[in-house]
């Protein structure tokens, strides 16, 4: 019934009366905590703009299954407005930016659609981690410099430990018998920008170690460091141009045969097919709720990064093991969960692209970004994560590019990957209390 169709749905179909769009694996992850409805709210009521602005707060708002968080957003603002205990803003800022970054990604999705494959695949790159990149901006403008650093290396271990260590074990277990197979090129790219990472993490700390003192060493390390943020910056960019332009074809994900009961809904008249193919709000009221989600999340940020030491001394918690830890998983955990089920599916390239696709995206453009922000706030800020932080990175991305290489055998890469992210985040949880000032 093609004919009942709102016209807020039909904003800028092209000529041939589809919607064009740019899923990415993000996307794709944060899909299954979507909801859908054959009665959106309001569709009853007379007057257009207001059943237009119902329907699009529906699909926004009530179209997720993490609506039910949603209320711990207003209780953060009444929270601070009225003297709440910090921890407690903390605690409802944290769930409420874990609410609005899945928001975030449907949105994006939403203008993906409209803007083409590729200018979408784009702007969902850029926006796969803003809520990181929110946070590090307002706790720079705070001259938190070591809660940046955290955080974002946090997020990096995250998904390079957590989320892609319980995928391969649960996709594991679920296809014991069969394996798994999954996109190696797209893999291999990755884990070369990956290491190209680390590469520029461990110059600026290999020069602090190489004998002089820190006072003839701290100049230097910092113009290295920002030399070697432009060169991150303009690799990632030679990467989008090769992901999006010029070899796109390396990213896509494998087709998977379709079963009987696929092939029962496409003869059924499509319905199967078509479902969740189509945006569902036009372009420009995805771009003003995009905008204001995210000035909400700017808020939420600012009182994470007022509270978060407050937070930390009531609860008996380090303030590193809060930013490198706490932060990154609550603050992404519909999109980690999405990549975990979309493993236990045998949609192994998928969890990959959430996993690898999101800490390349924070080492080769949230770190260099915040170290250039960072220079031109007049704050010295530098790729020296000190010797433990750097490390782990270390051990991680061998470790991982090991395991997609196939150079671990099956049952080993269940066992290592399970066990280097417990026995990490452990150490993280009993170590360094001393990391940040005052902690």
């Amino acid at each position: 019934m093609g004919s009942l169709q709102e016209p807020w749905v039909l904003e800028n179909v092209d000529s041939k009366g589809s919607v064009r769009h740019g899923k990415t694996a993000i996307n794709m992850s944060s899909s299954l905590l979507r909801t859908k409805s054959d009665l959106p709210l309001g569709s009853r009521v007379r007057c257009p703009m207001l059943r237009h602005f119902l329907a699009n707060l529906h699909e926004v708002v009530l179209g997720t299954k993490l609506s039910v968080i949603f209320p711990v957003i207003p209780l953060a603002f009444v929270a601070h407005f009225y003297g709440f205990g910090r921890p407690w803003v903390f605690a409802l800022s944290l769930l409420g930016v874990s609410a609005l970054a899945e928001r975030i990604s449907f949105l994006t999705e939403q203008i993906a659609y409209y803007i083409g494959p590729t200018v979408g695949g784009l702007v969902n790159a850029t926006c796969g981690n803003a809520t990181e990149l929110i946070i590090a901006i307002f706790a720079l403008r705070q001259n938190k410099i070591d809660m940046v650093k955290y955080s974002l290396l946090g997020s990096v271990l995250s998904n390079l430990l957590l989320v892609l260590g319980t995928s391969l074990f649960c996709g594991g277990i679920a296809h014991l018998r069969k394996g798994q197979k999954f996109n190696r090129r797209q893999a291999e790219v990755n884990c070369i920008l990956l290491l190209l990472a680390l590469l520029c993490h461990s110059l600026p700390l290999l020069f602090r170690m190489s004998g002089a003192s820190a006072a003839d060493t701290a100049d230097p390390i910092l113009q290295l460091s920002r030399a070697s943020s432009v060169v991150m910056l303009i690799a990632y960019i030679t990467y989008l141009v090769f992901q999006l332009f010029t070899h796109s074809q390396f990213f896509e994900a494998r087709e998977e045969p379709k079963d009987e009961e696929d092939g029962a809904l496409e003869q059924g008249g499509g319905e199967g097919k078509e479902e969740g193919e189509e945006a569902v709000i036009g372009f420009w009221s995805a771009f003003v709720w995009l905008v204001g989600l995210t000035s909400l999340i700017s808020l939420l940020s600012e009182y994470l990064v007022e509270t978060i030491e407050d937070a930390s001394y009531s609860w008996g918690i380090s303030v590193s093991f809060n930013s490198m830890i706490l932060l990154p998983i609550v603050g992404n955990a519909a999109e980690h969960a999405g990549a975990i089920v979309f493993a236990f599916k045998d949609k192994l390239d998928i969890s990959l692209g959430v996993a690898l696709g999101s800490a390349t995206q924070i080492s080769m453009f949230a770190v260099p970004l915040c170290v250039i922000a960072a220079w031109i706030m007049g704050i010295d800020m530098d790729l020296n994560f000190n010797l433990l932080e750097t490390g782990c990175l270390a051990l991680s991305i061998v470790a991982v590019a090991f395991t997609l290489q196939g150079l671990l055998k099956y049952y080993e890469i269940l066992g290592e990957s399970f066990n280097r992210d417990v026995i990490i985040y452990i150490r993280y949880s009993l170590y360094y209390d001393l990391s940040l000032p005052g902690s």
